[in-house]
């Protein structure tokens, strides 16, 4: 599988405080890959500094066989990498419609581009409130109105960030059934979560952190095979 990402020997810091050591990891062209870890462990500031949000001290990110580290987020989010953040980050006093408007590019080659009309066929919920505002969504509804603007961006690579943080089962279970759709149409996704579950009958790949440093990566046979990695690291 060709490397879309690849993230080598990653150390990043707030000030004077280290967070990560020596971080890699790597995703292939229509694969989807796993950060996992108990909160606080590094996740969400390893996608930080592969979007240049936290650039990092030391180490590589090369995107597409390029080599991002050190370029803008701007720069980088243009050539199609897209996250959804964790808290989803909607503008509130957009409607449905304007948040997805607001984002519509076209970063990948795809003879099918995501419009307004695949997001809504994607998330029916969505179309039925497009006329809303974005404060009057709930939260599942700010989950999906998130991922669809980030497809919007016709990304080569999604990046969802806690993916189901917070939400009810039954809407849980609809971004589970969309995630799945996404890697059955190939699109390529690197997804933080804690339903351990969930994301080995997703991905391929898995990375666990643990206080900056890689503690574990492997795929999901071999992560199905050890469920004493889960309570060790992961703590479910």
């Amino acid at each position: 599988m060709t490397a879309l990402l690849e993230v080598e020997n990653l150390e990043t810091a707030y000030g004077p405080s280290q967070v990560l050591f020596g971080v890699s990891l790597r995703l292939g062209a229509g694969g989807v890959a796993t950060l996992l870890g108990r909160n606080g462990m590094g996740k969400t500031t390893t996608v930080r500094s592969v979007l240049g949000l936290t650039p990092p001290r030391s180490g590589t990110v090369r995107f597409l066989g390029e080599r991002i580290d050190g370029r803008s987020t701007d720069r980088i989010a243009r050539m199609g990498l897209a996250l959804v953040p964790e808290g989803r980050q909607i503008f509130p006093n957009l409607s449905v419609n304007e948040n997805l408007r607001a984002f519509a590019a076209k970063r990948n080659a795809s003879r099918d581009p995501w419009t307004l009309e695949r997001v809504y066929a994607l998330f029916p919920r969505l179309a039925e409130r497009s006329r809303n505002m974005g404060n009057q969504l709930s939260g599942g509804e700010q989950q999906m109105l998130a991922i669809g603007r980030a497809l919007m961006t016709n990304p080569h690579l999604l990046i969802l960030d806690e993916a189901t943080e917070g939400l009810a089962p039954l809407i849980r279970e609809e971004i589970w059934q969309c995630l799945a759709a996404l890697r059955a149409q190939g699109q390529s996704i690197l997804v933080i979560d804690k339903y351990v579950q969930r994301l080995i009958e997703l991905a391929d790949q898995h990375t666990i952190i643990e206080r900056g440093r890689v503690v574990w990566a492997g795929s999901s046979t071999q992560l199905a095979a050890d469920p004493g990695l889960w309570h060790r690291y992961i703590g479910v």
